[in-house]
């Protein structure tokens, strides 16, 4: 399943960095407002457990038994205060997050840049501020789109006689909305659905936080880390949101160092290896420090945080389908040659359908290829599953 996460935060937050460090594309990084001014895309992967090492060969689609699933990652331009106003860049950005299933906020958690970006000293700002104002500038992007259209969203739905969560997330499809999200919202929100008419201003804003909530999930990626207080630090583990606290510098160095040979260093580990003997001191002192932030956090963060978006925010999970029950195979031999992300509880039915339409169209059933028993179309897909489909598409 192709999906996007969407990098957010003000500027100088490190948010381009961590792009970088996560796609190892090219970006322009510097401290100055608005370094991202058109969104950057890029791929990124998740780290899981291949099903070949339970095998005596490897399937050749992993490293050492580690599975690199593609996913696409979005630097979107950096928003400011009032952004949904217009203000910076905001409408870019805002264009741009629509694309975007989950949100990983990159906040400066040294405090050493103010609400709008600008550098300060360290400790200065409260990154506890930079969460309330992205949130804000989001529900109310929401709230302006329902807002100026309210008035005829409630005559469609009683013009054609459809529910008043079936005309909002109609409304509301490009910004990435679709009616379970309302639905789930309008409960959350306490409104009674047969009545929007009565909705008060206050009760729509409402209604708008919680569509946020259910269609733009998000976490932190608390950057900057090894310069941050320890008043940040604290205060940053205490929110409601799933925190990782990273380094995008360090691994964006890790990785630049590794694709010179400088060091064997793999994303996500708690270690690197120096390849080269005649290294300059200025570079032994810079690997030593970097070495020093990912014995203090387990690793940079980074890939950590991708990892969390897909599988604890999102609540994704990794099927292998195959064609050959018995070598893990597609009709040419490849071993385990795709990985889908999907959504956890999907079925094996809806598996079929993401891989093709003709094939779920024609689904008789799945054999769970590890010990070859049939499996009904709402048997629900496990992590890891290797899974035959049995169709009667060609």
């Amino acid at each position: 399943m192709s999906m996007s996460i969407g990098l957010a935060g003000k500027p100088n937050a490190g948010k381009s960095t961590f792009f970088k460090s996560a796609t190892m594309a090219d970006v322009e990084i510097a401290n100055y407002p608005f370094t991202t001014i058109n969104a950057n895309k890029g791929v990124a992967y998740v780290k899981t457990e291949c099903p070949c090492i339970e095998k005596e060969t490897r399937c050749g689609n992993c490293e050492d038994g580690i599975r690199y699933v593609p996913i696409d990652i979005i630097d979107v331009a950096g928003l400011v205060p009032d952004a949904h106003k217009g203000k910076g860049l905001g409408n870019s950005f805002l264009d741009d997050l629509r694309q975007a299933q989950a949100i990983i906020h990159v906040v400066d958690a040294s405090g050493g840049t103010d609400i709008e970006g600008n550098v300060i000293k360290p400790g200065e700002h409260d990154p506890l501020e930079d969460i309330d104002f992205l949130n804000t500038e989001i529900e109310m992007w929401i709230f302006d789109i329902l807002n100026n259209n309210w008035s005829k969203l409630i005559r469609k739905a009683k013009a054609e006689n459809i529910k008043i969560s079936e005309a909002i997330s109609d409304q509301l499809t490009g910004a990435g909305v679709n009616e379970e999200h309302v639905i789930v919202a309008i409960r959350s929100a306490n409104l009674n659905p047969a009545e929007p008419q009565k909705w008060t201003e206050e009760e729509l804003v409402l209604l708008c936080k919680e569509i946020k909530k259910e269609s733009k999930p998000m976490m932190i990626a608390a950057n900057k880390f090894d310069v941050a207080p320890e008043k940040n630090i604290e205060s940053l583990k205490k929110t409601d949101y799933k925190v990782v606290f990273t380094s995008a510098a360090a691994e964006d160095a890790l990785k630049t160092a590794a694709k010179n040979g400088i060091i064997k260093y793999t994303s996500g580990d708690s270690s690197f290896e120096i390849c080269k003997s005649d290294i300059s001191e200025q570079q032994k002192k810079g690997l030593e420090a970097i070495d020093k932030i990912l014995k203090k956090n387990d690793g940079t963060g980074v890939q950590k945080c991708i990892n969390a978006a897909v599988f604890d925010l999102l609540e994704m999970i990794v099927v292998y389908p195959v064609e050959d029950e018995g070598k893990w195979s597609n009709k040419l031999g490849d071993m385990l040659p795709d990985a889908y992300l999907i959504k956890k509880g999907s079925t094996c039915k809806e598996l079929a359908y993401m891989i093709h339409t003709e094939i779920g169209d024609g689904f008789l059933y799945g054999v769970d290829a590890r010990n070859k028993r049939r499996i009904s179309d709402k048997y629900e897909i496990k992590n890891g599953d290797i899974i035959k489909i049995v169709s009667t598409a060609k």
